[in-house]
């Protein structure tokens, strides 16, 4: 690895740099007040522990391992509670079980949690029977409703996103190193619903095979420590840069930067110009980064960012998430995949089917199709299995919440039954149900593969 002299001035060469999608501050002086405060913080999560799940990116690289990266679409101050981050550890732990026993495959397991409050806008402005706000960037920049008080641009929310955070990771790592994670919990997990759901009863037979499994081992004498707790990690798209910027320490251990507002961070789909902010500012850190491609990605593109952001091609640095849609997805990757394959550059696959396959219902929902979901995810498996190469993992919204915001699944939701539970700060996500549903079709598509 190339090491670099670290100073304030390689950190902040963004700062010259065009940055898309950032907030319109009003007042300057408040947010260099606020990033000064946030600069002086506790790390959210340690230089160390990213190296962790470095590793562990480099499995999937090799075809070793399975990413399973999901949680919300944009998180929310008041959605910071024991209830709502237990509800989504326990969705992403069943799918993780479904994936590693179904599958046979390691999973990494990763959560759209505890930073995810940004999100990038088409419009900088929203209109409504003639009045023109600022638009919700989320709730580390303004507030959800439409008053001018609420969409005003406030910089002491990036303080609110980090102390949210702080205690969603303080419940992400109660829940998953202190016994509720244990293997043993899988049919506790799931009293609540099995009984009306299709993917639920589904689950509980898969759970009873897990169970007749662990009976066997501990007869045999094995109880190994993983049964008992999991690998759990953040990530969040580091979209608004002086937060995280601000978040950036210098490791005592390697003296090289690391973004330590999460282990994982991605660049997303309209931020990832290569002579942009975002580009530059993740060519200096040191965590493990993604970046969202959709159908219209050049092979060219894609290799000078492997260029810029992993010179030297180190296992586990780079990801690419591709967000191509159901009707693109077959028809755009081959070509992508296969060029930088050729290229030699050592990257991991994942897949976004949801970001491409959004429509608005008749009731003016924004929602997404299961079925263009679950056919996305097949159409990447399938360019991956004709290639060669190897289908690293699936990137979703999901909730743990039984949230009518998608159409589908073994519990069918139709497009009228939107509006009952339809909670979402943003985008549509799947609710628990359709999340195992997905999980026991990649399982499929996995051991197919």
């Amino acid at each position: 690895m190339t090491l670099v002299s670290v100073s304030a001035s390689n950190l902040d060469t963004w700062r010259d740099l065009s940055a898309a999608q950032q907030p319109d501050w009003p007042d300057r002086g408040e947010l260099d007040k606020v990033v000064a405060e946030l600069a002086g913080l506790p790390p959210l999560v340690f230089a160390g522990e990213c190296d962790q799940l470095k590793d562990s990116m480099a499995a999937v690289a090799r075809g070793e391992a399975f990413v399973l990266q999901g949680g919300d679409c944009a998180e929310t101050f008041a959605g910071a509670t024991a209830e709502n981050v237990r509800n989504k550890l326990k969705t992403l732990l069943q799918m993780a079980i479904v994936l590693t026993y179904a599958g046979r495959v390691p999973v990494v397991k990763i959560g759209r949690l505890a930073g995810q409050f940004a999100k990038p806008r088409s419009k900088p402005t929203e209109v409504r029977d003639g009045v023109e706000l600022p638009a919700y960037r989320g709730d580390m920049v303004n507030g959800f409703d439409f008053t001018p008080e609420a969409r005003r641009p406030d910089p002491n929310r990036l303080l609110r996103a980090y102390h949210s955070s702080a205690v969603t990771l303080n419940l992400a790592r109660a829940f998953t190193k202190g016994g509720y994670a244990d293997l043993r919990q899988v049919h506790a997990w799931n009293q609540d619903f099995v009984a009306e759901s299709p993917a639920g009863r589904r689950y509980e037979q898969l759970a009873r095979e897990i169970d007749q499994a662990l009976a066997f081992m501990r007869a045999c004498g094995a109880d190994p420590e993983e049964f008992h707790t999991v690998e759990f990690y953040s990530s969040h798209e580091s979209l608004i840069l002086d937060y995280d910027r601000a978040l950036t320490r210098i490791d005592s251990r390697t003296g090289l930067p690391y973004d330590v507002s999460a282990h994982m961070v991605w660049i997303g789909e309209r931020t990832r110009q290569l002579d942009g902010a975002h580009v530059e500012f993740f060519s200096r850190i040191r965590n493990p980064i993604g970046v969202k491609l959709g159908p219209t990605t050049t092979p060219e593109e894609a290799i000078a960012l492997i260029d810029k952001l992993n010179p030297d091609n180190e296992p586990g640095r780079l990801t690419f998430i591709t967000r191509m849609g159901a009707g693109k997805v077959r028809d755009a990757l081959p070509t992508l995949v296969e060029k930088v394959n050729a290229s030699g550059a050592t990257v991991a696959w994942v897949c976004d089917p949801m970001h491409g396959n959004t429509f608005e219902a008749p009731s003016g929902h924004k929602t997404r199709r299961l079925d263009d979901v679950l056919d996305e995810v097949a159409g990447f498996f399938e360019v991956h299995h004709a290639l060669g190469t190897h289908p690293g993992g699936i990137h979703i919204e999901f909730t743990g919440d039984d949230v009518t915001e998608c159409v589908g699944g073994g519990h069918a939701i139709v497009e009228e039954d939107l509006a009952l539970r339809y909670e979402t700060a943003c985008d549509p996500r799947l609710n628990r149900g359709q999340s195992l549903d997905l999980a026991f079709r990649v399982a499929e598509l996995y051991r197919s593969s």
